[in-house]
């Protein structure tokens, strides 16, 4: 009888992102290619539209570039991307939170009725408006999570309510004016004179960038993961502190360093490390794809639903402190006009998608950049807030649209 023919020698599987970077710059083309068949470009296309804005503004206004504008247009955009950071929380959960302004006047009226009207330290006043705001959030956490009503119903029901409980904070005036040399009237006003500042944050970004991606592409080597070859790092590190130097540079031609820029990147660095290095960040995107899988994965739905909104509702009473800064006083129109509208742009502008599952918190630095600056550039041009309005729906609505064909490419591809 014949002896069985030898079996075939096992394939090894290659991981295709090896390939990619084996081949050098050709295989990053290739990569690309096919991304844009995918529809899979990440932040490109708001990069690509941010300096379309800019190059149309600056044609239009020589001040647009200006250092002073730019600086302006940096501080005025940290309370809106505060808010920002706290609904990506919630949009990965492919939920919405439509009472984030609501909350936001809720903290200055909170600030300003106990360290102005009754003289506490403004210290814990500032503690209680934020802890104020997580509360907000948990309650609406619970209605979602726990008792099954829906985020959308839960979340306009509050939009009503604390803008109520906001009047009826600031009483019958309406109006209570900030000292703008205290610790809130500051975060907007206060700069960091000296040039060392703003060139020292750059160069501690650039080190902790290459030092972190450097470690991450070792340890990933070490345990026998794709990982970016120096090269690539070392690109990377360096598109970064041409941005860096160059936004530093900017600032210090102007005031210096704003303190609100400040701790808006802490922020955003902070949430970013939750959000893609913990374990309370990879639950968040779990549910985002699919809460029944979760679930079975052991997951805790309800407590990780509640603690997201409490997360947006605390940033929601930080930014609305960042409001009060910036006009010195809590007053009935906080949380008003297209404050919502323009929160809930920046998130998805800048990149998260509305159904659940995709985004970062960078998404909200990019996305409310665009729609500030938009704002800015149509003021210098003496366009009417109407028109403002429209252009902001329409930038809006188009974002909007491109995500949801960027799905159903991704679907047609095989990729969601």
């Amino acid at each position: 009888m014949d002896a069985p023919a030898p079996a075939p020698a096992a394939v090894t599987a290659v991981d295709p992102r090896l390939l990619v970077r084996e081949q050098g710059f050709a295989g990053y083309l290739g990569e690309f290619k096919r991304k844009l068949r995918a529809g899979d470009l990440g932040s490109i296309p708001v990069v690509i539209g941010l300096l379309v804005i800019c190059v149309i503004f600056q044609g239009l206004n020589e001040n647009f570039l200006s250092a002073g504008n730019l600086s302006n247009i940096a501080v005025s955009m940290v309370a809106t991307g505060m808010m920002a950071v706290g609904i990506i929380f919630v949009l990965l959960l492919g939920e919405i939170d439509l009472s984030v302004g609501s909350v936001s006047g809720v903290s200055g009226a909170i600030v300003a009725v106990l360290s102005v009207t009754n003289g506490i330290n403004e210290w814990l006043a500032i503690i209680a408006a934020v802890t104020g705001g997580a509360l907000i959030g948990a309650i609406h956490g619970f209605f979602f999570a726990r008792i099954g009503a829906p985020a959308f119903a839960v979340t306009l029901s509050g939009l009503l309510f604390w803008q109520g409980f906001m009047l009826q904070l600031l009483g019958s005036n309406g109006t209570i004016n900030l000292d703008s040399d205290g610790l809130v009237g500051q975060l907007t006003t206060y700069y960091f004179s000296d040039v060392a500042a703003a060139y020292g944050l750059a160069l501690v970004a650039v080190v902790a960038f290459f030092l972190s991606s450097f470690t991450d592409s070792r340890r990933r080597e070490a345990a026998g993961v794709p990982s970016r070859p120096l090269s690539e790092i070392a690109l990377r590190t360096g598109l970064l502190a041409v941005i860096a130097f160059a936004a530093a540079a900017t600032f210090n031609q102007y005031k210096g360093l704003p303190l609100a820029v400040l701790l808006f990147l802490v922020v955003l660095v902070a949430s970013d490390f939750v959000l893609r290095r913990t374990a309370y960040g990879r639950k968040i995107f779990a549910l985002g794809g699919s809460v029944e899988a979760s679930r079975r994965a052991g997951i805790n739905v309800t407590a990780v639903r509640i603690s997201v909104f409490a997360i947006a509702g605390t940033f929601a009473a930080v930014g609305g402190l960042f409001w009060a800064s910036k006009i010195a006083a809590a007053n009935q129109s906080a949380g008003a006009g297209d404050l919502l509208m323009n929160v809930i742009a920046a998130a998805v502008i800048g990149g998260t998608s509305l159904f659940g599952g995709r985004g970062r918190t960078w998404n909200a630095l990019l996305g409310v950049m665009v729609i500030t600056s938009i704002q800015y550039g149509l003021a210098l041009e003496g366009i009417a807030t109407p028109i403002q309005y429209m252009i902001t729906g329409g930038v809006l609505l188009a974002t909007v649209v491109i995500d949801s064909v960027t799905r159903k490419t991704q679907k047609t591809a095989g990729r969601a």
